[in-house]
């Protein structure tokens, strides 16, 4: 078994703010979800990443990861900021994000989400309002950074809720 395992971050998340602009409010929610995958998926090895713990899914760890990581780099990228780029992971494979794990690509996969998240920050800083149709479209439709901070949201929260489980399938931790 491999000895080198995710970060262990510290947890230093705070609530959303109860009275926020709609800005600030979006931002922070989003931000909470992005700062508990990590620590959701601390101390694991890549071979504790890539198990498939819960019959008949095939779900893994590492696979929400890599998910969410193509959602980031989808939505900020090719979305926010308008610039052609292909889907991570699914080159020959829809579902590649999900399917084609490895455990000697684990780690470096995890790395991956958080290049993503900093560059997808970036981005979406660039963008002043909230409202304004973006650089990129969604299935050729104009599309506001409004829409992409509330279905990115709705998607860390969906698949927050399935690490849980899967993370105590793995190990018996619960939490966070």
């Amino acid at each position: 078994m491999t000895s080198l395992t995710t970060p262990e971050p510290d947890d230093d998340r705070a609530d959303p703010p109860f009275m926020a602009d709609e800005r600030e409010s979006l931002e922070s929610w989003l931000e909470l979800y992005r700062t508990t995958l990590p620590l959701k998926i601390a101390g694991l090895t890549a071979e504790q990443l890539c198990e498939r713990p819960v019959s008949p899914s095939t779900l893994s760890l590492l696979g929400v990861t890599r998910h969410l990581t193509k959602v980031e780099h989808y939505w900020f990228t090719s979305v926010v900021a308008g610039i052609e780029a292909p889907a991570l992971y699914c080159e020959h494979d829809p579902d590649g994000d999900f399917n084609n794990i490895g455990t000697e690509h684990a780690l470096a996969d995890v790395a991956r989400f958080h290049e993503e998240v900093a560059g997808a920050r970036d981005r979406a800083r660039a963008v002043s309002d909230l409202s304004a149709p973006l650089l990129g479209r969604r299935r050729g439709q104009e599309v506001n950074l409004r829409w992409v901070y509330v279905h990115m949201i709705e998607e860390y929260a969906r698949h927050l809720g399935h690490v849980d489980l899967l993370r105590e399938a793995v190990d018996g931790t619960t939490g966070y």
